[in-house]
């Protein structure tokens, strides 16, 4: 059964940027890396400070239109429930820099 994500990321200052995805490590690697133009690439959305997991794809759609039509402060309040100090979660993920993003 296949994993969905539904993540947030943000730069220093603070500009949300919310997905899916089928591979986080993948995508997160994409984004710091500045691979694909677009949003994240113009603001310097590196940085992932939120994800959910589901192995429903319908599911993640859903959630993904649900957060992005929340208020921000709601956004904010739902990443410091877990993430209170807005560290970037994928900090080591890419320490090494033959770092494997096909199999996360």
């Amino acid at each position: 059964m296949k994993d969905y994500y539904i993540y947030i990321m943000t730069n220093n200052s603070k500009t949300l940027y919310i997905e899916i995805t089928n591979n986080l490590k993948r995508r997160v690697y994409e984004h710091k890396m500045e691979l694909i133009d677009g949003f994240t690439k113009k603001y310097k959305i590196h940085k992932l400070v939120y994800f959910e997991i589901t192995s429903d794809i319908n599911s993640a759609i859903k959630r993904e239109k649900q957060l992005k039509n929340w208020h921000r402060q709601w956004k904010i309040n739902l990443i410091e429930t877990q993430n209170q100090d807005w560290a970037d979660l994928a900090k080591e993920w890419f320490l090494d820099s033959d770092a494997e993003t096909s199999s996360a």
